[in-house]
């Protein structure tokens, strides 16, 4: 067996291009956090690589790096997802100009590879299935090659623990943790399934257990995601650990509490709900998309169609997990405005924290093959997106059978209304008269004064830089805070969220603007000269 030789590693993750509604800057702020979630792909990687290699990790995000820093570097690892694309570019241009080899690898570069052709290296796939490629051309002393790892066969059971010591757990809201990697459903518009496939594969509860001891020695305590892209993807492997993690929790009192990305099928399963609980779940990401179910039908998002959505929705406020989800407009199967239906939907459900944005082709999936089939792709549909980075304001990269100001007006709307502070305010009322919170572990004792007064202070903060949200916010608050406290710390949370939603969602309104003045902009023209002509 060849023994590596040893070699410094830069780990360089890229900036993301804007704000996003995933950014959550200000309300990071607020928290005295730099960012929401840490780069658990790179110290994945990290982990994969020779005993002999040393790695130092720089989040672009969170901090800055400079000359002595690539001086050290014998090789630089970058790369990951399409809002980071731009700046993934500008790091292999600079390691270029230094002279150091560049690696690129993750979603993007797996997806576009040809967008990275000015990398020394491109690693595409799963990094379990290709990392001792790479490893051995290095060491036999290559300095550029492509390697590209068979789909979907990384056995995630021999992914190593993540380098959580290359973290500064200061800098992050919450920690990440992966259990599986695949999907079985077929949305059109996911990439997730080109990505990792559609059986999904778990990693075992021995393996999850040394990554949670290991945190947990460290000590890191409070949120940890589960990153799953749908952690009910696999429910047999699920109901074996679940019980487990239950009692890991309760062996350590409670350390964490965790988050996750399920479908909305999650409602149809009351034992799985309750595992869920009892291990300390306190929040579901779920993609719902539209209200409409021709639309959902026609997206291959027919699961969505099996149920009331938001009575499912509301069975998982039931089990104590608050929801967060997922919009998209402008399908093609909308045939009139979507608007009302959606804004409707979203009231009913009561769900405060919703990712509205225009769709988006992504590279490499079924959505995207089909309109180029038709013909109906922009020219560098696969370039990231260049006015805020992501769909919110630059979607639609396609030609729509809607007219397109009517799909911008539909999203306007929608984002004027959800994002109002009177409707989320209310809608995070009636969020906290929906949670049942009996079943987690308690997260503040009763009567705790420093608690109490830095959520006051938290919500005063809000309410200082957004006025107009001020009765709104604060009505809401002491509401809340009459009810439980866990009802108030939670709508905590949720004003937090606001001080970064709220103005985003003014930003991204103004910009839809913008678009909309510039499609107006030939029509008025033509009018006007018309009239002149007559």
């Amino acid at each position: 067996m060849n023994v590596s030789r040893s070699c410094n590693v830069l780990m360089l993750y890229p900036l993301f291009t804007a704000e996003s509604f995933w950014s959550f800057g200000e309300s990071c702020k607020l928290m005295g956090v730099r960012r929401p979630a840490a780069p658990l792909g790179l110290i994945t990687v990290a982990a994969m690589l020779p005993e002999s290699w040393t790695v130092r990790l720089i989040d672009c995000n969170t901090a800055d790096f400079g000359d002595d820093d690539l001086a050290w570097a014998d090789v630089v690892f970058t790369g990951g997802m399409m809002p980071q694309q731009a700046d993934t570019l500008r790091l292999i241009e600079l390691c270029r100009a230094a002279g150091k080899p560049v690696v690129v690898g993750g979603p993007d570069p797996t997806s576009s590879p040809h967008i990275y052709e000015r990398a020394d290296f491109r690693v595409l796939g799963e990094a379990e299935g290709v990392i001792d490629a790479f490893i051995e051309a290095w060491d036999s002393g290559a300095r550029s090659g492509v390697f590209t790892a068979p789909k979907f066969q990384a056995d995630v059971t021999k992914t190593p623990v993540p380098r959580f010591d290359l973290l500064k757990f200061e800098d992050y809201l919450y920690l990440g943790v992966q259990y599986s990697r695949g999907c079985p459903f077929t949305c059109e518009f996911c990439d997730i399934i080109e990505l990792y496939g559609r059986v999904p594969r778990t990693k075992t509860s021995a393996q999850m257990f040394v990554e949670l001891d290991t945190l947990y020695r460290m000590g890191y305590r409070g949120h940890l995601d589960f990153v799953d892209d749908n952690f009910i993807g696999n429910k047999k492997s699920l109901r074996q650990f679940l019980p487990q993690l239950a009692e890991w929790q309760r062996a350590h009192g409670y350390p964490f509490e965790f988050s996750t990305e399920a479908s909305v099928n999650l409602a149809d399963d009351p034992e799985l709900l309750e595992m869920m609980a009892a291990a300390n779940f306190f929040g579901i990401f779920v993609g719902i998309e539209s209200p409409d179910p021709a639309t959902l039908v026609a997206m291959r998002k027919k699961q969505n169609t099996r149920r009331n959505i938001a009575e499912s929705i509301h069975k998982i406020y039931s089990a104590g997990m608050l929801v967060t989800a997922g919009f998209i407009v402008g399908f093609d199967s909308e045939k009139v405005s979507m608007a009302e239906a959606m804004i409707d939907f979203i009231e009913e459900a009561a769900i405060p924290v919703c990712m509205v944005g225009l769709l988006y082709a992504l590279p490499n999936t079924q959505l995207t093959r089909r309109l180029e089939r038709e013909g109906r792709l922009h020219p560098g549909h696969d370039r990231a997106p260049t006015i805020l980075g992501d769909q919110c304001t630059s979607g639609i990269n396609f030609d729509p059978v809607r007219p397109l100001r009517d799909i911008l007006m539909d999203y306007k709307q929608v984002l004027e209304h959800v994002y109002s502070p009177a409707a989320y305010a209310s809608r995070v009322d009636r969020l906290m008269t929906l949670l049942d919170r009996s079943r987690q572990r308690p997260e503040l004792a009763e009567g705790d004064i420093r608690a109490n007064i830095g959520a006051m202070e938290t919500v005063h903060r809000v309410v200082t830089a957004i006025p107009e949200a001020r009765g709104p916010l604060w009505q809401t608050f002491l509401s809340c805070a009459k009810r439980d406290t866990s009802s108030a710390r939670i709508a905590v949370q949720m004003i937090a969220a606001y001080a970064h939603l709220g103005p985003f969602s003014r930003k991204v309104i103004d910009a839809i603007d913008a678009r909309l003045a510039a499609l107006d902009g030939p029509m008025a023209n033509a009018a006007t000269a018309d009239a002149r002509t007559a």
